[in-house]
This record gives structure tokens, C-alpha cells and sequence, in this order.
């Protein structure tokens, strides 16, 4: 397995050494040791799996501390352009994003430590998205951003326009407003 830094710290993406013949391909998707050798420490407790259509994008959400969760995603059918955003407040990337596309083809996995806002538009006519998490999901510790925050001018790689948002995405608030209140 291959990994690589980005531009903010603790976010890495990982490629995984594929093995292909005439009957297809092999691959590890996850290795504790190895992961640990890159310094990803991350004791993932819960997988979880979302199928959606062309154009959804689902974000920015983020767990709250203490359920606060480090996340190792992937695709596995179809494409998407997967962001995290920067929430810890002593960061000297506070406020920053990094986008990454995932696809089945690729093969490529995204670490997004705790601390971060994290979201995905889907660029293909379906997306299977799976990801592992270090903590537990609690629902009283939901937090979300907007997708079209004008301060954090995320390119989902999507028209705006033809975003397929959920009710709740809808309500999110303001990275102003997490500013006034951060919990990272």
C-alpha cells in the first residue's frame, strides 16, 4: 500500500498495490499493521455503506467530542469527489479543504483524522461509498456545515444547481457560525 500526504496534516490517501489477472483482481483495502506504519492510528469500530445517485452530495457532517470519528473511505462502484474540511481551531489549516476523487476504478482510500467536516458529490450515475470509523455514530452529536458555504468556496465538482441534497444538509449552518461555537 502506497500513501500520500495533502496539503493539510493529517489527511492522507492511500492506493493499494492491485493484483490483476485474467480473472480479476485482488487487493488489500485494509491493513491495521501497515496503517500503523504510516502512522494512521485509528481503532475502526463500525463500517457503514451508502448507495446514491448522480449529482447527491452528502455533507459536510461531523461528529461532535467526545464521539468526535476518524473515518477510512472508499468507493465501490462509480466515482465521487470526497472533501474534508479543517475544524480544528488551533490547525494552521483552520478553514481549509481538500478534494480528492475516489473511484472504483482508482482504487484510491481517503484518512480523514478526527476533527474534520467531511462531504462527497457523487460524478458518476450511481456511487457505492463505504468507510470505517473509529468511534461510534451518536445522533445527539450531529454537526454539519453547508455545502455552499460562500467562506469556504468548496468546488464539489458538481453544478450547484443540480445538487441533490437531503432536508437536514438543507438546514446546516454557516462555517461562521461554527467559528463562533468550535468544538474541535
Amino acid at each position: 500500500m502506497d500513501f500520500s500526504n495533502t496539503p493539510i496534516a493529517g489527511l492522507l490517501i492511500l492506493t493499494p498495490a492491485v493484483f490483476t489477472d485474467n480473472r480479476g483482481y485482488f487487493f488489500e483495502s485494509y491493513n491495521k499493521r501497515t496503517c500503523e506504519e504510516i502512522g494512521l492510528q485509528a481503532d475502526f469500530v463500525q463500517d457503514n455503506e451508502s448507495f446514491s445517485a448522480q449529482n447527491t452530495l452528502r455533507g459536510l457532517h461531523f461528529q461532535k467530542p467526545p464521539f468526535a470519528q476518524a473515518k477510512l473511505v472508499r468507493v465501490l462502484e462509480g466515482a465521487v469527489w470526497d472533501v474534508a474540511v479543517d475544524l480544528r481551531r488551533s490547525s494552521p489549516t483552520f478553514g481549509q479543504w481538500f478534494g480528492v476523487e475516489l473511484s472504483a476504478e482508482n482504487k484510491k482510500q481517503f484518512f480523514i483524522p478526527r476533527g474534520f467536516a467531511h462531504g462527497f458529490s457523487v460524478l458518476t450515475p450511481a456511487a457505492k461509498f463505504a468507510y470505517k470509523c473509529d468511534n461510534f455514530y451518536n445522533k445527539a452529536a450531529e454537526g454539519s456545515i453547508r455545502f455552499d458555504d460562500p467562506e469556504l468556496n468548496i468546488d464539489w465538482k458538481i453544478s450547484p444547481s443540480k445538487a441533490v441534497l437531503s432536508a437536514k444538509d438543507l438546514k446546516s449552518g454557516s462555517f461562521a457560525a461554527y467559528k463562533e461555537n468550535p468544538c474541535f
